[in-house]
């Protein structure tokens, strides 16, 4: 051989070590770092952890990444078949590199088309990142692709590719994987996707802002229709077939289900998550790493029925935007001159808001910053109409004014056997108010409410009985004064069954006087209040600040038989294989005896029927057992209702954030029509199984037990939720007639917050008209309108405390 031919040789042999050697420092990562083995055969990406409803209903997400796994089997061949013949058409012929078409790409100079495989795109989507745009960074960049490629192609089915690919690519409106990309844009599980759907959808693979079919549909048009052409080319479908769908319309369903929207999105954001981190704190992944309900694609499965959800969140929208109307008026009455006294609280507001922290960041001082608050300009700002909100022209100023100037509710529905929460309603719009109200850090004073636990007390420790006289009059406690202050009281004695009913603050004052304060507290403590209370005599008028969470969990041992329940809205936790990470089972606490829950289920039926809440039959009118309790605290700062069933428990408050604002009137009016709403539907929804005429269930009890006469009905007892006055349900106008005018002009309008659509919309059989020929029919029987200020009803007898001296009904 000529000199020539062997330095030729000698060179080539050079460059083919060269090239080995640099492979192979490439591949122990000197140029960079490059996956192990065990991370190829474990290959990790972000993905969204999904929220399920207890009939499997997903609820939402939590992610950085919206991606969620799916496997082969539950991918449509279409999307597979899309794939292949757009990216790789020989991705079943070759080992990750595609020689034929590298020579292509070589040929034409890149001018038709790239040549890399399904695999090494996986490759560089997993390990590699972003494509690099420097030539030299880009060359390394594809040997690295290389390298990774003929790993997964070793170590992994083409069918475990392809999924891996398809689980983790990117599509538009930071979607990824196939199963979001198809449940957001056509509402559909990826293995029904149509041809002409996985088209569209492979499409966008290759650059997915260009190829929207939302935001560019011509374009996606466009892209679909080749895909479809290259699907003909592959003999995936015939020709007649590509031109029929490619004259097709794009049609899609396009639904995004980001971190705010789905069903019960103040329970997701501000309960939910903060919880799974908590029960996830001491668990560890394999890796040893801590568990990211961001990152590891959770599964976290609830107890929360979509159906009671979006039943909750009807209720409290029909009944807050009607009680909004007098608020307004009443707002208007007393004045601008409520927010000059409290012009100190007024300008806090304004630097909490983000316009003064963003304003103070680009350097604008206090001064400047505090005068553009003066300044009108269009706004959206929230208002009770279908959509939650209104453009309008405001002062940043003004707009504070108004929305805290609007009346906030919180409401809670519940098994109170199980504990299962079935709705959690946080507030009347999540977009607008983020806060809570049903949290267990939601505290406010609850006035009546807490008078159960008193009687409760009463019964179990000091063996007293319906039955049992109590004064009704103020009481002394050292070191605090007197209970009702001012030495407010009715007066005379009364029987506990009637003044539990009437919610009479004196009987009130006189059993914490058996009871004793400490001894009150202590008892409420072994209810599970979370919070920490000090002994008060007031606390027998409600004059503590405790969660609407916390009230649930404390009602729970009247219809559980004794048994306090926690409120438990977890059932498990798995990871994104499946894997069940945490199982809660319910807790449940004997706090109190069968009996003693039962005389106090029967005794607090006397509030709907006769008693503080005799208007409930108005809103709904049950052939279920209930009990319920009213509250309502000094000058209507707070109003609230708790009732249930025995099988289902709800509760709500009512009020503004600001305490020194005054709500128009107490927990009978402004709070019990959401309870009463709430149940109107899900009673008439047959399909979730309620028991439309269900009972508490009476405890066996020997006839020398104390309250044997008032269960077993001897001795001229009766049921105390059946006694007292025909007090009946007041006369019309003793309630508040809002008009119909306004933001809630049609109250149908108002939909719920929740992302979920009631399968079938519920129907109530017409009332029979009134001929007038039964004149027995007393008028708790009659039929009776549903909204206020149209409730018929016998004006009461006995005369009650009036209003003044009876704050905390």
């Amino acid at each position: 051989m000529s000199r020539a031919v062997k330095i030729l040789w000698r060179l080539t042999f050079l460059g083919i070590i060269s090239f080995i050697l640099f492979i192979t420092l490439i591949n122990f990562g000197v140029f960079g770092e490059m996956p192990s083995l065990q991370e190829l055969q474990n290959p990790s990406s972000i993905m969204a952890s999904e929220v399920f409803a207890d009939d499997g209903t997903p609820m939402g997400k939590y992610y950085l990444e919206d991606r969620s796994p799916v496997e082969y089997k539950d991918i449509s061949a279409n999307v597979i078949n899309g794939l292949i013949a757009t990216e790789d058409v020989r991705f079943y012929e070759h080992s990750g590199i595609d020689g034929i078409a590298l020579l292509r790409v070589v040929k034409g100079l890149g001018t038709q088309g790239g040549g890399s495989t399904i695999t090494q795109q996986l490759a560089l989507g997993l390990f590699g990142g972003t494509r690099a745009t420097n030539p030299l960074s880009r060359g390394l960049q594809k040997l690295k692709e290389w390298i990774i490629s003929v790993k997964l192609e070793r170590n992994f089915t083409k069918e475990e590719i392809i999924t891996y690919y398809l689980n983790t690519v990117a599509f538009s409106e930071n979607v990824f994987g196939i199963r979001n990309a198809a449940r957001t844009f056509f509402q559909k599980e990826p293995d029904r996707l149509s041809v002409e759907e996985a088209a569209v959808l492979v499409g966008m693979v290759n650059a997915p802002t260009k190829y929207n079919p939302k935001r560019n549909p011509k374009a996606s048009m466009d892209r679909r229709n080749l895909v479809l052409e290259r699907m003909e080319e592959a003999g995936f479908i015939t020709k007649p077939q590509a031109e029929n769908l490619k004259r097709t319309p794009i049609q899609l369903n396009f639904k995004k289900l980001d971190q705010s929207q789905g069903i019960a999105p103040y329970f997701r954001e501000n309960v939910l998550k903060e919880e799974v981190r908590k029960l996830l704190k001491d668990k560890t992944k394999p890796n040893g790493k801590p568990y990211d309900v961001y990152r590891d694609g959770l599964k976290i499965y609830t107890t929360i029925n979509p159906k009671i959800q979006v039943y909750g969140e009807e209720a409290l929208a029909k009944n807050i935007a009607v009680q909004q109307r007098a608020q307004n008026g009443y707002n208007s009455y007393r004045g601008p001159g409520l927010w000059k006294t409290y012009a100190a609280k007024l300008e806090g507001y304004i630097k909490q808001t983000d316009r003064w922290k963003n304003q103070a960041e680009d350097g604008m001082s206090d001064e400047e910053n505090r005068k553009t608050f003066d300044v009108k300009q269009k706004m959206k700002v929230f208002a009770w109409n279908a959509n939650r909100e209104k453009d309008t022209t405001l002062t940043p100023l003004d707009s504070i004014k108004y929305h805290r100037q609007m009346l906030q509710s919180g409401f809670m529905a519940m098994d109170p056997v199980s504990g299962a929460v079935k709705g959690w309603v946080g507030g009347i719009d999540y977009k607008t108010f983020k806060f809570d109200h049903v949290n267990v850090t939601a505290k406010r004073q609850v006035g009546s409410t807490i008078k159960p636990m008193l009687y409760t007390q009463a019964i179990e420790e000091a063996g007293m009985t319906p039955e049992t006289m109590c004064e009704n009059a103020p009481q002394y406690f050292e070191g605090e004064g007197w209970v009702p202050s001012g030495k407010r009281g009715g007066g005379g004695t009364e029987a506990m069954w009637h003044a539990l009913a009437m919610s009479h603050n004196g009987v009130a004052a006189y059993l914490m006087k058996q009871v004793g304060r400490k001894r009150f507290v202590d008892f409420l403590n072994t209810c599970n209040v979370q919070t920490k209370l000090e002994p008060h005599s007031s606390y027998a008028l409600g004059a503590c600040d405790l969660s609407l969470y916390e009230m649930m969990w404390m009602y729970t041992m009247f219809a559980g038989r004794g048994f306090n329940t926690k409120p438990q809205f977890i059932t498990r936790v798995e990871d994104h294989n499946g894997n069940v990470i945490m199982q809660v089972m319910p807790e449940h606490k004997e706090v109190i005896s069968e009996v003693t829950a039962y005389t106090m289920a029967k005794m607090m039926g006397g509030c709907v029927k006769f008693g503080t809440g005799r208007s409930f039959p108005t809103y709904v009118n049950l052939k279920a057992e209930i009990g319920a309790k009213t509250g309502t605290t000094n000058e209507n700062s707070d109003d609230w209702f708790i009732c249930y069933t025995p099988e289902l428990m709800c509760g709500t408050w009512v009020g503004l954030d600001d305490r020194f604002f005054k709500t128009t009137s107490d927990g009978a009016h402004v709070a019990m029509p959401t309870c009463g709403y709430f149940l109107k539907s899900v009673y008439e929804d047959k399909k979730l199984g309620y028991d439309p005429e269900a009972k508490f269930i009476k405890p066996a009890i020997e006839k020398n037990d104390v309250v044997y006469d008032y269960i077993e009905g001897n001795g001229g007892y009766s049921s105390p939720d059946a006694q007292g006055w025909d007090m009946g349900n007041g006369e019309a106008n003793e309630y508040q007639d809002y008009g119909t005018e306004g933001d809630s002009a049609n109250l149908n309008e108002l939909k719920p917050e929740s992302d979920y659509q009631v399968e079938e919309p519920k129907t109530t059989p017409p009332a029979k008209p009134d001929t007038g020929k039964n004149k027995n029919t007393s008028a708790a029987d009659k039929p009776k309108a549903v909204m206020p200020g149209t409730k018929p009803g016998d004006k009461p007898k006995p005369k009650t405390e009036s209003k003044k001296d009876n704050d905390y009904r």
